[in-house]
């Protein structure tokens, strides 16, 4: 039997480590060609070759329109066709009260998460209506659907991230492109650690949010993003599912 995904041509942007690396690889598995990208290029090189076959990287700084451009391109180029986007590349900024958060900080957190989330749903789905078919499934975060003290720009782009996913789903459902995001709880990625590990009140807020009293794995949330991704979810557009063992459920 074929995979989930088996065919398909495939982008991740953050996919040199954490979801990105882990939905990557099991987009591969599932039977994806994929094009894995990453502002650490070195990274993205080693997922790929990890992957081996038809898999492609690229370093790609999704803050700059014309490296997007160019990434959509290179996929198209490689594969002949993008079926399907996982637009994972975040950053989680520097910790810390709103009032002491400096407005370079801010726009900084915003520009990778937000705006540059922009440019690729924007490139990515110019790419698919122009073939009548795609998905495309964006990272946000639980902290997109509640509150994350300490994390203020953070939790501002997440939550802004949903709105685009809407609007997205909305604008192409005609065209034949399905648009959805998820939301991960905590999860143990090197983001996080780094997060978990500024303080002890760091450490001790994330694990209580953990209902089940662990943090999630990468390969978890990377199991929602590829069933996303494929025709098993061929009614499934809008969604912002949270993928966080019940965390936000309480």
């Amino acid at each position: 039997m074929g995979g989930l995904v088996e065919g398909k041509a495939a982008l991740v942007t953050g996919a040199a480590s954490g979801i990105g690396r882990a939905t990557a690889l099991a987009l591969a598995r599932e039977g994806a060609r994929v094009l894995v990208t990453d502002r650490d290029g070195a990274g993205a090189e080693a997922v790929a070759k990890e992957i081996g076959g038809s898999a492609r990287a690229a370093r790609v700084d999704v803050t700059r329109e014309e490296e997007v451009d160019a990434m959509v391109r290179g996929a198209l180029a490689a594969f002949g066709r993008l079926d399907c986007a996982v637009n994972a590349a975040g950053v989680l900024g520097p910790p810390g009260p709103l009032h002491d958060l400096a407005l370079e900080a801010f726009e900084r957190t915003l520009a990778v998460n937000l705006t540059g989330l922009f440019l690729c749903l924007k490139r990515e789905l110019v790419a698919m209506r122009a073939q009548g078919a795609g998905a495309i499934v964006n990272v946000s975060s639980g902290g997109g659907l509640i509150g994350t003290p300490f994390l203020a720009a953070y939790c501002a782009s997440k939550h802004a991230v949903l709105g685009l996913t809407k609007t997205a789903a909305l604008e192409n459902a005609r065209a034949g492109v399905r648009v959805n995001a998820i939301c991960p709880g905590s999860t143990d990625t090197p983001m996080l650690q780094g997060f978990m590990g500024s303080s002890p009140e760091a450490r001790k807020m994330i694990l209580a949010t953990a209902p089940s009293g662990r943090l999630g794995a990468p390969e978890e949330i990377a199991e929602a993003a590829v069933w996303l991704c494929s025709d098993r979810a061929s009614y499934v557009s809008g969604e912002s599912m949270l993928v966080d063992l019940a965390a936000v459920a309480r």
